[in-house]
């Protein structure tokens, strides 16, 4: 039902500068490249643990509830 891998905890990094506009093509860039990196962990404490043994700063996004949406399946067809 769409929920394969949503029990992963994320690990991504804080943008170091801001990204500007190329002169040339438009498209925004900065040369920060860890902007770029997510890592992923089976629980909160592996990635906790990971950014503790590196000297990452880390701060955790409460995970939002889960909303149960009730729908009959004959509203598919309405």
């Amino acid at each position: 039902s769409g929920k394969a891998l949503t029990d992963r905890w994320i690990l991504e990094f804080e943008p170091a500068e801001a990204k500007k506009p190329d002169p040339l093509m438009g498209w925004a860039g900065s040369g920060d490249t860890q902007q770029q990196v997510q890592l992923s962990f089976p629980s909160r404490e592996d990635a906790q643990a990971y950014a503790d043994r590196y000297g990452i700063a880390a701060r955790v996004h409460a995970t939002p509830p889960k909303r149960l949406k009730i729908q009959a399946y004959a509203d598919n067809f309405r």
